[in-house]
């Protein structure tokens, strides 16, 4: 029966360690967390959400350009109408 108290007695100092190591694992999660919330690259599930990449200017005219022109196409339509 001592032998069977001593291995209870173990798997208890066990359980204990690893509930400490297990508080430790969500601290750095929650840390990690944090530091992924802010610059927007991956969720703590592991989903990872889009980079906001910025546009040059020349992207940004020649965008700006191809929409006039979609404009001035559909406006010269409704007038022909």
């Amino acid at each position: 029966m001592s032998n069977l108290s001593q291995i209870l007695g173990d798997l208890h100092t066990q359980r204990k360690q690893l509930t400490q190591e297990l508080e430790r694992l969500d601290t750095a999660i929650k840390a990690l967390q944090g530091v992924a919330g802010r610059n927007g690259t991956v969720s703590i599930r592991g989903n990872v959400t889009k980079i906001r990449r910025t546009m040059s200017i020349a992207a940004r005219k020649r965008i700006a350009a191809a929409q006039r022109a979609r404009w001035a196409k559909w406006k010269a339509k409704q007038k022909a109408a």
